[in-house]
């Protein structure tokens, strides 16, 4: 098993900047942060807001907040990537300037693109970020930034409304909004009005995952902030709902192949 990802510290607040070499076949997840980066060698399938979509070499991949996505390797072989990751409120602000006069999109329409300039660019961000312009960084990145976005905004929306029954959306947002908190099936079984096995099967149709595993998914989001923040491991743990670190470090790891802690030496 190949498994080497790595967190590079940047210089911009609210950008995480990953590198991965791996062949490892990550489980469904999401993210709270808009995803961009650059497939380097290999290729790999993943589920999308757009189906089962394939990315190899050269083609920019993209995801949006709390889309649910996963990651399998072609015949099990390494692939490399970089991916930047931006706190929503960094893309939509760009989105706004871009969108400006004609309505701003608020999500990335296409999970792939095999486009030569935008990958170029892509990577150019990445290096500007992680490695900024000795003359005028922020002027660099921003312009890269807006650049880069433009092009990933431009399009049908990724996920179109799907219809999704308030019910569970009201259960989604319950259980974001104190994801550290105790809960069981029969609390959301008596929230939703719903037997605990429509809750299960309405759940997972309408997002794509358990509702424990949106559970887990928000309290690594938690703990990452956290940590993030400052937050010592252990402290980041149980404050965001683990049984201790070591639970914590496993989840993490199993869907991101890296440590949280490795997010703690992201800020500078």
């Amino acid at each position: 098993m190949t498994r080497r990802v790595r967190v590079i510290p940047t210089n911009l607040v609210g950008v995480n900047a990953v590198t991965a070499q791996t062949n490892h076949a990550f489980g469904r997840h999401i993210h709270e942060q808009f995803g961009v980066g650059v497939i380097e060698h290999g290729a790999q399938t993943s589920l999308s807001g757009r189906g089962i979509v394939e990315a190899g070499a050269g083609d920019t991949i993209s995801v949006n907040p709390g889309e649910v996505h996963d990651g399998i390797p072609i015949d099990g072989r390494a692939r490399t990537w970089r991916m930047l990751y931006f706190d929503p409120e960094l893309v939509l602000d760009a989105a706004s300037d871009i969108g400006a006069g004609k309505g701003p999109r608020d999500e990335f329409a296409y999970p792939v693109r095999s486009d030569a300039l935008l990958a170029a660019k892509t990577r150019a961000l990445f290096d500007t970020i992680t490695r900024p312009d000795p003359i005028a960084p922020a002027l660099r990145q921003h312009e890269l930034m807006l650049d880069v976005f433009a092009q990933l905004l431009d399009g049908q929306p990724t996920s179109p409304s799907p219809g999704i029954p308030g019910a569970f959306i009201r259960l989604r947002a319950w259980i974001a909004d104190d994801p550290a908190a105790p809960l069981s099936l029969e609390d959301l079984a008596i929230e939703s009005g719903l037997s605990r096995f429509q809750v299960v099967r309405g759940f997972s149709k309408a997002f794509g995952l358990t509702p424990h595993a949106y559970l887990v998914q928000c309290r690594i989001n938690l703990a990452r902030r956290l940590i993030e923040s400052g937050h010592p491991l252990a402290e980041s743990a149980f404050a965001s709902g683990f049984a201790d670190q070591s639970h914590m470090t496993r989840h993490f790891v199993r869907q991101f192949g890296v440590p949280l802690g490795a997010f703690s030496r992201t800020r500078q």
